[in-house]
């Protein structure tokens, strides 16, 4: 049993399987299948609309972050992983939550998010480690129920 850090009731550690009827309960072994999707349907209402409230911000968004993904050596996946990383450490539950989907998306497992997640443990701490696990797996389960 594991105690998750908002609730006070005991939950069962996460495992799923393909054919399970309860698709939304993951072990750390999981691989959450999802398919890669730009469609704006799938972005956060909120970001819908402040992108629709301010066009030139949002593409200027955009194009800093191509910019920055070419700008080092460090290959996407790894990227992805560090900015799983900083969304942590800044305690930015919607950003790590985004993160934690594109991630998915692009083919990182559900072990290799939550030892990303882990490794804030020595600097931030026990609690707030927790609470990055619990919305990363927020995002996790919603990602596994929505490929069903």
């Amino acid at each position: 049993m594991v105690f998750t850090p908002h609730l006070s009731e005991r939950v069962e550690p996460m495992s799923v399987k393909k054919k399970t009827k309860s698709p939304h309960k993951l072990n750390s072994r999981s691989t959450v299948k999802v398919k890669p999707s730009k469609e704006v349907s799938s972005l956060p209402e909120t970001f819908k609309k402040f992108a629709a409230r301010f066009p030139e911000l949002t593409s200027a968004h955009e194009k800093m972050g191509k910019s920055i993904s070419v700008a080092g050596s460090l290959s996407k996946r790894e990227q992805t992983l560090v900015k799983i990383g900083l969304c942590v450490g800044a305690g930015m539950e919607s950003a790590l939550r985004s993160h934690v989907r594109r991630a998915l998306q692009g083919g990182i497992s559900v072990r290799e998010i939550e030892h990303a997640v882990a490794q804030a443990m020595t600097t931030l701490g026990f609690p707030r480690t927790v609470q990055a696990w619990s919305w990363a797996h927020i995002q996790i389960e919603r990602s596994a129920r929505s490929t069903l």
